[in-house]
């Protein structure tokens, strides 16, 4: 299930959330609220029959979409994604740059890119489409909801794959600050290279034998005890590459809540964000010919501050 191209949405963009598609296979003869109930079992049937009820389903043809109403074969709906107990984050992010064909954001921790799980109006990506009234707006790369720093959106879809062209074609220039500790029998600067693929924990990455998937190049930038701040370059863009990376060196970012273990907060504890900032992007526009470099205004907690909590954040 993801958001269809918003040149075949029935539903105009609501409250910056545009709707969501789910495409029913055919099916025996059964009302569209059992179909539906069954397909998408997370919603919960009294909570579609609600959203039935109030004409938030519609068909491809924009006609609301009935409870009782039985389709035999397959049918593509369209519905707005809401949740009822959506915490509030208390962050605020930045407009850095915008022009007719790209935005450039300022992510605080903690906040998704798109939303996901328990958030939806509090995504990056919905505060943005709200605030600016952009409803094609869409990310053009992800960073982790641990993760602060720069994304960098596309705003039409006209040229949207020019600049996806970029990151595909790694010509896109991407570097990133990290808090670590220090070991100096590690050597920096150093390439990392390692082949990834998910762990049996879904949510999480993990390093195996065989042909190297990922690369990414590390420096060291500053020593402060046991503590050192590190200039990550992802040349691939794997999943948690910098984190996995890291930790496979026996130097897991500070405060990382997955890796080497799970140690996730409980929900609404913003006491010990991940010591990992997107810092910059650089690249040639496609379009326009232009030399853009953007720099992050958030930073890390550097130095190190002893008298500072462990959660020292950016």
């Amino acid at each position: 299930m993801s958001p269809p191209r918003h040149t075949e949405t029935p539903l105009p963009m609501r409250e910056g959330v545009s709707p969501s598609c789910v495409v029913l296979p055919a099916h025996h003869a059964a009302p569209l609220l059992d179909r539906l109930a069954t397909h998408l079992p997370v919603v919960g049937r009294d909570e579609w029959l609600a959203r039935m009820l109030a004409g938030d389903v519609v068909d491809a043809q924009g006609q609301a979409a009935r409870p009782e109403q039985v389709v035999k074969g397959s049918v593509r709906l369209f519905y707005y994604r809401h949740l009822p107990n959506e915490p509030e984050l208390p962050f605020e992010h930045q407009v850095l740059y915008q022009d007719e064909h790209l935005l450039v954001a300022d992510k605080p921790h903690f906040m998704p890119v798109t939303p996901t799980g328990r958030y939806v109006q509090q995504s990056l990506l919905v505060r943005l489409k709200r605030q600016l009234g952009l409803p094609d707006l869409s990310p053009l790369h992800r960073i982790d909801r641990d993760t602060a720093g720069l994304v960098l959106f596309s705003v039409q879809p006209r040229t949207r794959g020019a600049y996806q062209a970029l990151f595909r074609e790694r010509s896109m220039a991407k570097t990133y600050d990290a808090v670590a500790p220090w070991n100096a029998d590690i050597p920096f600067p150093r390439e990392h290279r390692s082949r990834m693929e998910e762990s049996p924990q879904f949510f999480r990455m993990q390093e195996v034998s065989g042909e190297p998937n990922s690369h990414t190049h590390m420096a060291v930038q500053a020593v402060q005890g046991p503590w050192a701040l590190y200039r990550l370059e992802p040349i691939s863009g794997k999943r948690h590459q910098l984190r996995v990376h890291m930790a496979a060196l026996g130097l897991p970012l500070r405060n990382d809540p997955f890796y080497p273990e799970v140690n996730d907060p409980p929900e609404g504890d913003y006491s010990r964000p991940l010591q990992l900032l997107a810092r910059s992007l650089r690249f040639t526009d496609p379009l326009t010919g232009q030399e853009h470099h953007f720099e992050s205004r958030l930073r890390l907690q550097w130095p190190v501050t002893a008298a500072l909590p462990e959660s020292a954040a950016a």
